[in-house]
């Protein structure tokens, strides 16, 4: 019996093509930049869960076992970290989002992600973490039970089934606030709308805009991501109501031309800007070819030998023809039908993407990730 492998370099990869939305779609204001004050602030804060089914950090986890001594020495009871089982037990950092214009009271969600060697963090409670802003100060106070969207399973021989990832949970509405962030649009005379893509394209459409459908804002465009407003007299004492109206005007998008490809899964996304001009590209791919067959070998007649079985293999390479083919069109279709006419892999189109980029005739940012 013969034994044929077949390897053919480089392996094929899953080819996604996706596209981004055509230039000259509208949206909203509010969809493509934000007033400044208005963003969330990011808070973060270290504690423990408690009550695990035998899979929190180990003993030799220090940091757990004296944060839980030094949590007991607090409530009265004093003990020897050396004799601290913490398999219960997991250090944690707690992370959450404040948002705009909360106020003290509001219930925020968090999560919960293990800092030690615990296993899962199933069926715990988070103890009582404040939970602190980029200033040190405390904005926040986190407690509750914890879900968690996984599991892990092990048995004695060291077989594990796991689904998902059971060391980071989720409590919504875990935490309060405590402390505010004062921001205040009563009296401004200015504001500054921000976009969230720098743009000068898109910057001077939104001030042209905002201009002619809010007499007195007086918009300018100081830079590609800024654009300051006044607030005119008629808004006075109701700049919430200014800002919804400018939120809500809608402008046409400025796209980047730009493809982004992914090398790992073989994904890659053009956008409908992007344009190759013509240019010639010849692509071939290697065979590796191995066969292996068991031949026979049997001794002469009356020796002293012995039958064996010695196996034979062949290796063969050949290496496709790379016929030239032409790319290249002002339309994203066609510049699809054209690299798809090459029959090349999505490994091979990121070399054949990057080498165009080098020619010259690729007029797009290419960004590997």
């Amino acid at each position: 019996m013969g034994r044929t492998g077949t390897r053919t370099l480089p392996a094929a990869l899953l080819l996604t093509v996706l596209f981004l939305a055509s230039v000259g779609h509208s949206a909203r204001i509010k969809d493509l930049a934000y007033f400044r004050g208005t963003t969330s602030n990011p808070l973060i804060g270290y504690g423990l869960v408690v009550g695990l089914n035998g899979t929190g950090d180990k003993d030799k986890t220090m940091f757990t076992v004296n944060t839980l001594a030094n949590l007991l020495d607090n409530v009265g009871i004093r003990v020897d970290p050396t004799q601290i089982k913490v398999k219960n037990v997991a250090a944690v950092m707690v992370t959450a989002k404040l948002p705009p214009f909360a106020r003290v009271g509001t219930r925020i969600d968090i999560q919960v992600s293990s800092i030690g060697d615990a296993k899962s963090l199933e069926g715990g409670t988070l103890l009582l973490t404040p939970l602190q802003g980029p200033d040190a100060k405390t904005y926040a106070l986190a407690q509750g039970p914890i879900s968690v969207g996984g599991f892990s399973v092990s048995g004695q021989s060291g077989s594990t089934v796991q689904k998902n990832h059971p060391t980071v949970g989720f409590v919504s509405g875990g935490a309060t606030v405590e402390q505010e962030v004062q921001v205040h649009f009563t009296n401004v005379q200015q504001l500054d709308l921000i976009l969230k893509k720098p743009d000068f394209t898109t910057a001077t459409r939104a001030m042209s805009l905002v201009n002619s459908l809010v007499p007195g804002a007086n918009a300018q465009a100081v830079d590609a991501a800024t654009i300051k407003l006044t607030v005119p007299a008629s808004f006075q004492g109701r700049v919430p109501e200014m800002i919804t109206q400018v939120e809500n005007l809608e402008i046409q998008q400025e796209i980047t031309a730009k493809i982004v490809v992914n090398e790992r899964t073989g994904t890659i996304v053009m956008g409908e800007s992007v344009k190759i001009h013509p240019v010639a590209v010849a692509h071939g791919s290697l065979t590796v070819q191995i066969t292996e067959q068991q031949a026979v070998s049997q001794p002469l007649p009356f020796s002293r030998g012995e039958t064996t079985v010695t196996p034979q293999t062949r290796i063969e390479v050949q290496e496709g023809k790379g016929a030239l083919s032409m790319v290249g069109g002002v339309t994203i279709g066609q510049v699809v039908k054209g690299l798809n006419a090459i029959g090349a892999s999505p490994r091979d189109l990121i070399n054949i993407l990057q080498t165009i980029k080098a020619a010259g005739a690729l007029q797009a940012e290419l960004e590997i990730i």
